[in-house]
């Protein structure tokens, strides 16, 4: 089965009590689980992380690159101004899937800017955890288009 890593930005761990209003009531281990499982129904195999930590977060984009996996990223705060990830993000091989759970352009206008999606496959925005099922099956098509 192909591999897809789901990777996490800044604060997603604080899912389902950082502003729910905005981002829901799901937790992340929920959100984690539930990637899993759409990945398994979609044939893929889904290794899920989050970090704060934006070194960490370029060498997880590396480890991507270097396994030859598809990455499902929600760059979350670093969307906007990390061009250190957008640079780790312009070496993958594999789709790449921008998600946010939100609509950023909906929100701040500092949040309207994303470095990230000029050298992602596409972007899915703005459907709460339903964003990282559709990108799971927008990679799930590209994989299969490519074969």
């Amino acid at each position: 089965m192909p591999h897809v890593y789901v990777l996490n930005g800044p604060n997603l761990n604080r899912l389902g009590t950082r502003e729910p209003d905005i981002y829901g009531s799901t937790t992340f281990d929920e959100l984690a689980a539930d990637c899993v499982a759409t990945g398994q129904a979609l044939g893929l195999t889904v290794t899920v992380r989050q970090t704060n930590d934006e070194s960490e977060l370029i060498g997880w984009l590396h480890e991507a690159q270097d396994d030859g996996a598809a990455v499902v990223l929600n760059p979350a705060a670093f969307t906007h101004y990390s061009y250190a990830l957008r640079d780790a993000c312009a070496m993958l091989s594999a789709p790449l899937v921008e998600v946010h759970l939100s609509n950023p352009a909906a929100r701040e206008e500092f949040r309207h800017t994303s470095v990230v999606s000029g050298v992602a496959t596409g972007t899915i925005a703005g459907f709460g955890v339903d964003s990282y099922r559709l990108g799971l099956r927008a990679v799930a098509a590209l994989l299969a288009n490519a074969e």
